[in-house]
Parts: C-alpha cells; sequence; structure tokens
C-alpha cells in the first residue's frame, strides 16, 4: 500500500499582501508557521512510528519553510524539487492581484485550454506547468517508499492530483482538485489492484475553525 500526503502550504506573505503568488518567494506569515507546525503533527499522528518516509518540497521559501517543519518531526531531509513549484505569472509575480486580473485572459470554454496564452509576459501556460509537475511526479512513484510526503502549492495540486490518476496532460485542460492552503489531500494506490485513488481532498481538520487564507 502506497499512501501519498500532499501538504499545501500555509498562508504565506503574498495571501495577506494581497500580490501575485506563482514564483514570487514569499515566506510564511506567524499564522502560517503554527499552522506548518500543526500540519506536521497531523501527518505525524498518520504514518506509523516505525515506516519509511520520504519528504520532497517545492524550492521556494514558504514550501520550503512547511517541509522544514515536517522534516524536523521525521527526522528526514526534503528533497527540493523546483518542478513542484506552483505555475510561474511571469512579470505579474509579487505584483496586485488586481494588476494581474486587469490584464488576465481566461482560457477558452471549448477548444485548446493547455496551450492558452493568458497575456502576461514571461508567465507559463498549464501545458507548460503541467509537463514539469508531472516529470517530478513520475519520479516520486517510481521510489518503492510507501510513505511519501509532498509540499507544495494550491494551484501545482491539480496536477500532482492529474498525474497521480494518470490523466493525459492534453485531457487535464478541465481538470481543477482545489484545496485551500494549510491542507492534506490523501492519495493512496492499493497492493492488489494497484488502483489509484483520492482518499481525502483538502482535509483542514488538523487546523483551528478560523481557517487559512485561500490558495
Amino acid at each position: 500500500m502506497r499512501t501519498l500526503y500532499v501538504v499545501t502550504h500555509p498562508e504565506a506573505t503574498h495571501h495577506v499582501e494581497k500580490v501575485v503568488g506563482g514564483w514570487h518567494d514569499s515566506a510564511l506569515t506567524p499564522a502560517g508557521l503554527r499552522a506548518a507546525a500543526a500540519i506536521a503533527q497531523a501527518l505525524r499522528a498518520r504514518i506509523p512510528d516505525d515506516a519509511e518516509v520520504e519528504l520532497f518540497s517545492s524550492d521556494l521559501r514558504r514550501t520550503r519553510e512547511t517541509a522544514e517543519q515536517v522534516a524536523e518531526l521525521f527526522g528526514v531531509q526534503p528533497v527540493l524539487d523546483r518542478r513542484l513549484r506552483e505555475k510561474s505569472y511571469g512579470v505579474a509575480g509579487g505584483r496586485p492581484q488586481s494588476w494581474l486580473d486587469e490584464r488576465f485572459i481566461p482560457p477558452p470554454a471549448d477548444g485548446e485550454r493547455m496551450e492558452h496564452d493568458e497575456g502576461v509576459e514571461g508567465a507559463e501556460t498549464k501545458a507548460e506547468s503541467a509537463r514539469r509537475v508531472y516529470a517530478a511526479m513520475d519520479e516520486i512513484v517510481r521510489r518503492p517508499c510507501e510513505h511519501q510526503i509532498i509540499v507544495t502549492h494550491g494551484g501545482t495540486l491539480t496536477f500532482v492530483v492529474t498525474a497521480w490518476i494518470r490523466m493525459p496532460i492534453e485531457a487535464a485542460g478541465h481538470a481543477q482538485f482545489r484545496a485551500p492552503s494549510g491542507s492534506i489531500t490523501t492519495l493512496r494506490e492499493d497492493d492488489f489492484y494497484h488502483n489509484r485513488s483520492v482518499v481525502g481532498l483538502g482535509d483542514l481538520r488538523h487546523l483551528d475553525p478560523a481557517g487559512p487564507a485561500p490558495a
């Protein structure tokens, strides 16, 4: 039985400053650091003490800081992988969200969505973002470890899940698996049928009722 625990980093400075995240290297807020500690404790409670655990994380600061809390509790070193980053919003990264909203060109309801140009210089297409996440996931799931933790971003979660269920990239243009910041999504593959399931999406039970900022 293989289980992946996918963590979306908790509240970061770009949330409270209302600026675009993407590759903008924001840090966790004090509330985010407290939530990261709660995430680590929740994972520790779910994974047997004697189990081998691997930890993978986006290399951006807000995910690194989350992964560090988990790493300390499990006694493992996080593997930092830039392919697990949020989608790049190009020149919009770090600018006010309103700046991006004024320029963003939404994808069409039908037709080509994965290669759609959103109208922002330097921004990744969904296809570009998906290809790097799929490549990272291919390497992670080829490893034999039964308990793996991935620390990533809210937007990236969709492609983590579609890669997990082996949805072809070209079919992922309409997919969205949305989970709030600071949540844990649980993915599992059974040993007999080798079916892959989404056991829980965006679990927040480990956080206080006030909840985190949106992803």
